[in-house]
């Protein structure tokens, strides 16, 4: 997740990020490295906990097996969501903000955890590296782009439209299940949806949040990170059935 010096440092971190940068780019550079700490402590979070779902077995069967587990897990699923709300209210607020973060992350990582309980190592290692390489690789893109002057704002309107897309096709697909193909097409599609988002927080990282946005930014980041992960491992599980 993190850069080689030279590439975050900028030739010493007092070059600008972008042309006609205003602001000092020392402060911008210890913002960014400060969400990507946060970013990293939260990446390291969900794969201690989703390693725990996966490996003791008991967890999972629980969860699909009983009644109480589905409770569990459906109340499990809507924490992250509902958790949202208040941490972006108080996301300025410390503590508060790191509790409602530490709780939104476990939740987010146990639903993930269950999610790699009933799929192969295969394909969990394979969308790991995938995911790792596609987020390295469009982080370094972005930086090196905004240093060009390249502006990624437009794409705000049209990734929030295709995430709307892919929320009813989501819901048509739960619904009425449409088979192997239509689970390609949705991971296909939310693999796309969720590398832009990617390059379009990564371009807010660099320029529009603002410094004590720090939690806000790294949840947005996380949020990306997670979904590509979640969308490869949909298409993997789809193309090996």
């Amino acid at each position: 997740m993190f850069m080689k010096r030279d590439v975050e440092s900028g030739g010493g971190g007092d070059r600008p990020l972008y042309p006609n940068m205003l602001e000092n780019p020392q402060y911008r550079w210890s913002f960014i490295r400060k969400v990507y700490c946060i970013l990293t402590f939260q990446l390291l979070l969900t794969v201690a906990v989703a390693a725990v779902v996966v490996f003791v077995r008991p967890i999972p069967h629980f969860i699909v097996s009983t009644t109480p587990g589905l409770v569990l897990y459906c109340v499990l699923i809507f924490i992250p969501f509902i958790t949202l709300c208040p941490l972006y209210y108080y996301h300025q607020k410390h503590p508060l903000n790191y509790f409602l973060l530490f709780i939104f992350t476990v939740t987010m990582a146990f639903a993930v955890g269950l999610t790699c309980a009933f799929t192969s190592g295969k394909i969990i290692l394979e969308s790991v590296i995938l995911t790792a390489v596609v987020v390295i690789s469009l982080t370094i893109y972005t930086f090196i782009a905004a240093r060009r002057g390249h502006d990624f704002n437009f794409l705000g309107p049209f990734l929030f439209g295709a995430l709307l897309i892919l929320i009813a096709f989501s819901l048509i697909q739960i619904l009425f299940p449409l088979g192997k193909l239509s689970l390609m097409i949705y991971g296909g599609l939310a693999s796309l949806i969720f590398c832009g988002y990617i390059i379009y927080d990564t371009d807010n990282l660099i320029k529009r949040f603002s410094y004590d946005q720090y939690i806000w930014a790294s949840v947005s980041l996380y949020l990306d990170v997670i979904n590509l992960f979640l969308s490869l491992l949909t298409l993997g599980r789809a193309a090996s059935s």
